[in-house]
C-alpha cells in the first residue's frame, strides 16, 4: 500500500481547518447580526422566535376481519386543508408561505375539490390567520391530498386525524364492542373484542421534532429528527359475515314479531369451537354510538333459566351411566313429591305433598316412554330420570363435567357463571329441566359441543389470530381447547338418534323447525323468567339448540327470545329458519346429506375463489379477470383503471358477490342499492372512501341519492335497511 505525503496531509488539514472555520464564523455571525453570511438573508424573524416542534404522528389501529377477509372495523386516515392567509408570515428563500395569489389558488382548489368557485374565494378572504374550508375540505382521502400537493401552492397545508369506522354497522356490536379516541387523540378499546384486545389492535406513534419560527415554518437548515410511527396490529375473527348477517336480520323480525324484550343467538363449528356468528338484539351502531341501553354482551354475561334445553343433559347423564331402558314406560301426567332427609325429590301419589311438577300447559300424557319424554319434552320424564333413573347429586356431577356453573374463560371475554340453586327438593326438581339455575349461551355452545359429536367438549372462541399488518405473519394462532369427554361416544350417539326424532317425528316439538337443504337434530326450550322473585304473571322465554347435518353434525346453532306472550312461539320460526339455512348452504350441507328432503326452491350453489389484484389494471382486463368467478361487478367513475377495489386481493370471492373497481377519487354514479345488505353496502363505502351514514338493519330500503345520480366527495349517502 502506498505511503501519503507529508505535504498531502498538511493540505488536508488545512482545508479542513478553513471549513471549520468558515462554518463557525457563519454560526457566530447569525447569532449576531442574525443574517445568513452566505446569501445575506435578514433571519432575525426566525432567529428571534425559533422554538422546537414535537409532532405526534398517530399510528393506525389494526383492522378487525371476519373469517374471509371481510373488514369490521378499521381506521380511517383523513386530512384536513389548512389555509395561511397572513402575508406577515416570512418566506424562506424566495417562496411565500401564505395564499397570495386567492383567484387562482379557489380555482384549482374549487376543481379538485368539487367546491363552489365564491365560497372559496370568500373563506380566502377572511382577515385571519389561517382558515380551513368548510366540510368540504374536511376529510379527505389521500389521493385527493397527494393531488392538491401536485399544485404547489404556496399556504395550503394539511393537518391529519383518524377515525375508528365499522363498515357494517350493528354487526356483533356487543361482542366487537368499539374504540374511541381520547384527549391526546389515541384511539383505544372502550368496550369488547376491542378493549380486550387493545394491545395487540393499538399502534406505536411517531413523532417528528424540528425547529420552527412563531408562524410554525420550520428553518432552514436545522436537524429534523423523525420517527416512523408503528401501526397495529390486525385480528381475524372466527364469524361469518353472511350468517351473521342472516342472523341480525332474523332476530330484527323476531323484535317486531313478538315485541319482545330481547333476542340472542349464534352458531358454532362443533369440532372446533370457532363461533362463526354471535348476536343480540338490541344492540348499537358503534359508528354512531347512538341509543346504546345495554353494554352486555347477553351470550356470555347474562346467566338465565334456559328451560328445557337444559332436558338434553338429564337424558345424557342418565344413558352414560347405563340407567337408561328404552322400553320402560312411566307416568306423562305429573310428578308429585316430598323431600327425604337429604332434601331429595322423592315421589308420592298422596295428596299430602309439598308440591307437583306438570308439563306445559299441565298436558297429560298417560303412560310414555323415556325417549317420548324427549320427543315431546315432559317435565315430567325429566323428573323421573333424575330422582328414579339416578339422583340429583349424580345430575348434578354431569352438569359441572359439561361446564355449567363455571366460565367457560375464552378470549378474555367477560362473562357469567351462573346460579346455582341446589339446597332444597324443589330446587333440585327445577334443576332437571332448566328452571331455578341459571346458565349462559356460552356454556350451552360448550356443552352441546359434547352431544352433537362423539362425546368430546370443546371450548369455543372467536379470535382466529392476530398478525402483523406488515407483513401478514402469525402473532398469536387460536387452536382448537379440549375440555373434556363428559359422555361416551356411544351416549352422544344415542342421544343424537332421539333429537332426530324431536324434530322429524311428526309429533316432536321442533318439528316446525325444519329446513330443506337437510335434516337437523334438536332440542326446543320453554322456560319462565321469575319477576321480582315469582313466576306469575312471568315473562317467558323460547329457545331452539339444533345441530347439522344430522347424520354428521358439524354445526350447531341457538336462537332465544324473551317476550311478555309468546303464543305459537315455537310455529312461526322463519327468521330462525333463514338463519339455519344460511349456515347449511354456506357449508354445503345440502350437497352433503344423503337424508336430506327435496328443496323447495333450488338450492343456491357457491364457488369460492380468491380475489385477484386489479390496481392499475383496465377496467376491460379486470373485467375478464372476474367474470370466470361469477362476480357482480360495479365499476365506479369515468376513469380507464382501477385506483381502488372491493374484495381486497387474496380475500375470497363468493359466487354473485359484489365487487367494486374504482377509476375516480371525486365522483361516480349511484347505483340502486335496493336489497342491498350491510356487507354491501358495506363493501362500497370501502370502494370509494366517500362519507356514508347507516341506519337500521337487514336489507336497504331507501338511499339519499336517487340512483344514477353523479355523487361527488364531500356528499353525505344517507342509507336505510329494514
Amino acid at each position: 500500500m502506498p505511503r501519503i505525503k507529508n505535504n498531502s496531509v498538511r493540505e488536508i488539514f488545512l482545508v479542513t481547518l478553513a471549513a471549520i472555520v468558515l462554518l463557525a464564523s457563519n454560526v457566530f455571525f447569525v447569532t449576531i447580526s442574525k443574517v445568513h453570511l452566505r446569501s445575506g438573508q435578514d433571519l432575525s424573524g426566525y432567529a428571534n422566535s425559533a422554538n422546537y416542534v414535537h409532532e405526534i404522528n398517530k399510528a393506525l389501529r389494526g383492522n378487525i376481519y371476519d373469517r374471509n377477509g371481510s373488514v369490521i372495523a378499521q381506521d380511517s386516515r383523513t386530512y384536513n386543508i389548512i389555509c395561511i392567509l397572513d402575508p406577515n408570515r416570512p418566506a424562506v428563500e424566495g417562496t411565500i408561505a401564505h395564499v397570495a395569489d386567492k383567484e387562482g389558488t379557489a380555482e384549482i382548489l374549487s376543481k379538485v375539490l368539487r367546491m363552489d368557485y365564491d365560497k372559496i374565494l370568500d373563506y380566502l378572504n377572511q382577515d385571519v390567520y389561517q382558515t380551513e374550508l368548510g366540510y368540504g375540505g374536511r376529510k379527505l382521502s389521500k389521493a385527493v391530498k397527494d393531488e392538491i400537493e401536485s399544485y404547489d401552492l404556496p399556504g395550503i397545508e394539511f393537518t391529519d386525524s383518524v377515525q375508528r369506522i365499522y363498515p357494517m354497522g350493528q354487526f356483533a356490536s356487543n361482542l366487537i364492542g368499539y374504540a374511541q379516541s381520547d384527549d391526546t387523540g389515541s384511539t383505544t378499546g372502550r368496550m369488547g373484542i376491542e378493549l380486550y384486545l387493545d394491545p395487540y389492535l393499538s399502534g406505536t406513534d411517531g413523532s417528528r421534532t424540528y425547529q420552527a419560527d412563531e408562524y410554525g415554518y420550520v428553518l432552514p437548515g436545522m436537524k429534523e429528527e423523525v420517527i416512523s410511527a408503528r401501526n397495529g396490529n390486525h385480528v381475524y375473527l372466527t364469524l361469518d359475515a353472511g350468517i351473521q348477517e342472516s342472523l341480525e336480520e332474523g332476530m330484527k323480525t323476531t323484535m317486531g314479531l313478538y315485541q319482545t324484550q330481547r333476542v340472542w343467538g349464534g352458531a358454532m363449528e362443533i369440532a372446533t369451537g370457532k363461533v362463526i356468528a354471535w348476536g343480540q338484539s338490541p344492540s348499537f351502531d358503534p359508528n354512531t354510538l347512538e341509543n346504546i341501553t345495554d353494554y352486555t354482551n347477553t351470550g356470555a354475561q347474562m346467566a338465565y333459566e334456559p328451560g328445557s334445553t337444559m332436558k338434553s343433559f338429564v337424558w345424557a347423564a342418565t344413558i352414560n351411566e347405563n340407567r337408561y331402558d328404552e322400553t320402560m314406560v312411566t307416568d306423562g301426567n305429573q310428578f308429585c313429591f316430598n323431600g327425604d332427609e337429604y332434601n331429595n325429590p322423592v315421589r308420592t301419589y298422596s295428596t299430602d305433598n309439598i308440591g307437583c311438577i306438570y308439563n306445559a300447559g299441565e298436558k297429560q300424557y298417560g303412560m310414555v316412554d323415556l325417549d317420548h319424554g324427549m320427543i315431546y319434552s315432559l317435565n315430567t320424564v325429566a323428573a323421573t330420570l333424575e330422582n328414579e333413573l339416578i339422583t340429583p347429586d349424580i345430575y348434578l356431577a354431569y352438569l359441572k363435567k359439561f361446564g355449567f356453573f363455571s366460565n367457560v374463560d375464552t378470549d378474555g371475554l367477560p362473562e357469567s357463571s351462573g346460579l346455582l340453586n341446589f339446597t332444597y327438593a324443589y330446587d333440585k326438581m327445577n334443576l332437571s329441566f332448566g328452571q331455578g339455575s341459571t346458565a349462559t349461551m356460552l356454556q350451552l355452545f360448550q356443552a352441546y359441543s359434547a352431544i352433537f359429536s362423539d362425546g368430546t367438549m370443546v371450548k369455543p372462541y372467536f379470535v382466529e389470530s392476530v398478525r402483523d399488518s406488515y407483513d401478514n405473519s402469525i402473532i398469536y394462532q387460536a387452536e382448537t381447547t379440549v375440555k373434556g369427554n363428559p359422555i361416551t361416544e356411544e351416549t352422544a350417539r344415542h342421544m343424537q338418534r332421539i333429537m332426530y326424532r324431536v324434530i322429524n317425528d311428526e309429533d316432536g316439538t321442533a318439528k316446525w323447525y325444519r329446513i330443506p337443504e337437510c335434516d337437523m337434530i334438536a332440542k326446543t326450550g320453554t322456560s319462565e323468567v321469575a319477576i321480582n322473585g315469582s313466576y306469575e304473571n312471568a315473562r317467558t322465554i323460547t329457545s331452539v339448540m339444533c345441530a347439522m347435518p344430522a347424520d354428521n353434525p358439524q354445526v350447531l346453532a341457538y336462537y332465544a327470545f324473551e317476550a311478555d306472550n309468546a303464543k305459537d312461539s315455537h310455529y312461526y320460526v322463519d327468521a330462525q329458519k333463514n338463519f339455519f339455512r344460511k349456515i347449511a348452504v354456506t357449508y354445503g350441507f345440502a350437497e352433503g346429506s344423503s337424508t336430506s328432503p327435496q328443496p323447495e326452491t333450488p338450492a343456491e350453489t357457491v364457488e369460492l375463489s380468491e380475489m385477484p389484484s386489479l390496481i392499475n389494471h383496465s377496467i376491460d382486463y379486470a373485467q375478464r379477470k372476474l367474470s370466470a368467478a361469477g362476480a357482480s361487478v360495479y365499476v365506479l367513475g369515468e376513469g380507464q383503471s382501477v385506483i381502488r377495489q372491493y374484495p381486497q386481493p387474496l380475500e375470497t370471492l363468493a359466487t354473485g358477490q359484489r365487487v367494486f373497481l374504482l377509476t375516480d377519487t371525486q365522483s361516480f354514479l349511484m347505483p340502486d342499492l335496493t336489497g342491498w345488505t350491510r356487507k354491501d353496502v358495506a363493501g362500497l363505502w370501502d370502494a370509494t372512501g366517500f362519507g356514508f351514514q347507516l341506519s337500521g338493519t337487514g336489507k336497504v330500503v331507501s338511499q339519499s341519492i336517487p340512483p344514477g345520480t353523479a355523487v361527488t366527495k364531500g356528499t353525505e349517502i344517507r342509507v336505510v335497511f329494514e
